[in-house]
Formats: C-alpha cells, structure tokens, sequence
C-alpha cells in the first residue's frame, strides 16, 4: 500500500518520519500557496509542520494511504511530499493524489514526476478505479500537474471552505496513456 523504498528518475520516495518536521518548516515559509490548501494561517510554521507530518502518520496507522517524503536522489534532500491519500467529495470516498513542493524546488517537474509514479503504482497495483486531485480554482500550477499527469477537470465544488476543482482519471484513460 505505501511506495516506501521506491525511486523515479530523480526522486527517492519514502515513509514520512516524525524526524522530517523541522526540514518540513521550509515548505511553510515564503510559499504564496499556502491559502490554497485550507490551512490555520494563523499557525506558526513549527506548529503547521508538526500537525502536517503526524496527520500523515495518522493516515499510515489507520490505512489511509498518505503522503511521502521526496528525495532529491544528487542532494539527499527531502524537496517536497506526493502520495495517495482517502478523502471524502460528495459524500463519496475517493482515492486522490496530493503533491507538495518546497518553495525553492517549484518549476522543475518534481511534482509531475512524483504523481505520476504514484499514479502508476495505484493503478497497476489496482488500488481504485480512478484518480482524483483536489485543487484550489486560483492553483494554476497545480492544476497543470494534473493534467500532465492525465486528469481532466471534472467539477468544481466547496472543500474546506474552499472553491476547489475536481481533477480525475479513470483506470480506463489511464490505460489508453
């Protein structure tokens, strides 16, 4: 269920571990993105960071997938977070693939690279019928990334008090890449 040990082109992808909180504070530091993702701004960076690294490590325990650490596999350094994670749209439970980038490392295909391994691994490990990405209406990047990565723009609903878009892929599409 988890691609721990797993690698891409560029990317080591392992387990989150509770040791990744402080390198994770870097993400929550001058990222314009951050109204994007439905977060307590009013939070400092330390506190964001450890409530965002010990949600995924709930996820682990409870089988609802979660997000990994990114590898820069040349610097050792972790760049950023992409994984599978059980969310609820519509009152229905849906498989959605998340990716994060530290601030520094946008703009160099990480994010594209890491979501379609997880993408492949969902499908070929026939974990769902079909893929989501929840992104925010003002996240054009994101939104880019999704659709490299084989989604189209579905609907546009409300998620944590946010107007987000539902980007999918069906295993049939995914097959026809």
């Amino acid at each position: 269920m988890y691609l721990d040990g797993s690698e891409t082109n560029r990317l080591l992808i392992r387990k989150l571990e509770v040791s990744d909180i402080a390198i994770w504070e870097t993400f929550f530091e001058n990222n314009n993105f951050l109204p994007f993702l439905g977060l307590d701004l009013t939070l400092n960076k330390k506190t964001q960071s450890k409530n965002w690294i010990e949600r995924q490590l709930w996820r682990y325990e409870n089988n609802k997938f979660g997000h990994h650490a990114l590898i820069d596999k040349q610097t050792n350094n972790l760049i950023g977070q992409c994984g599978l994670l059980t969310q609820e749209i519509d009152n229905k439970i849906e498989t959605e693939i998340g990716y994060h980038i530290i601030p520094e490392y946008w703009g160099k295909g990480y994010a594209t690279e890491a979501a379609k391994k997880f993408r492949d691994y969902a499908f070929e490990k026939d974990l769902c019928n079909s893929l989501i990405s929840i992104i925010d209406i003002r996240n054009i990047a994101s939104q880019k990334v999704a659709e490299k990565n084989g989604m189209r723009k579905t609907k546009q609903v409300r998620y944590n008090s946010l107007d987000v878009y539902i980007y999918r892929i069906e295993k049939d599409e995914y097959k026809n890449l």
